[in-house]
């Protein structure tokens, strides 16, 4: 029987750019998403390559975190909220999931955690 491993989520600061190596990312919004009797937890964002020694580019993209067990049950450091979430194995409900948050978000792409 697989062992369910919770995880933590900090809610993000949204619409802070980080910088990176080949350019920078900005985290746009955090939802939830009904599947089922439950919900899952996903932010969309975008990235920008304009410094990368191979050209230029971009992409819009959602990170989905799990499902939600608790929303904001707690304060983690610095007093920012603190979930918990299910991270999503299924490789069904990963496409399912991953149909409906391209189609309502219009998003290139879809990573799970």
């Amino acid at each position: 029987m697989e062992q369910k491993e919770i995880k933590e989520y900090c809610h993000e600061n949204l619409n802070r750019e980080v910088q990176a190596i080949g350019g920078r990312y900005v985290l746009t919004a955090e939802s939830r998403l009904p599947h089922g009797d439950e919900e899952i937890l996903y932010l969309t964002g975008y990235a920008v390559f304009d410094s990368t020694c191979c050209g230029a580019g971009g992409c819009t993209y959602a990170v989905v975190y799990g499902t939600i067990l608790s929303w904001k049950q707690k304060t983690g450091k610095n007093g920012i909220a603190v979930s918990e979430v299910l991270p999503i194995k299924e490789e069904a409900a990963r496409k399912t999931i991953q149909k409906t948050i391209m189609e309502k978000e219009q998003i290139n792409q879809v990573v799970f955690l």
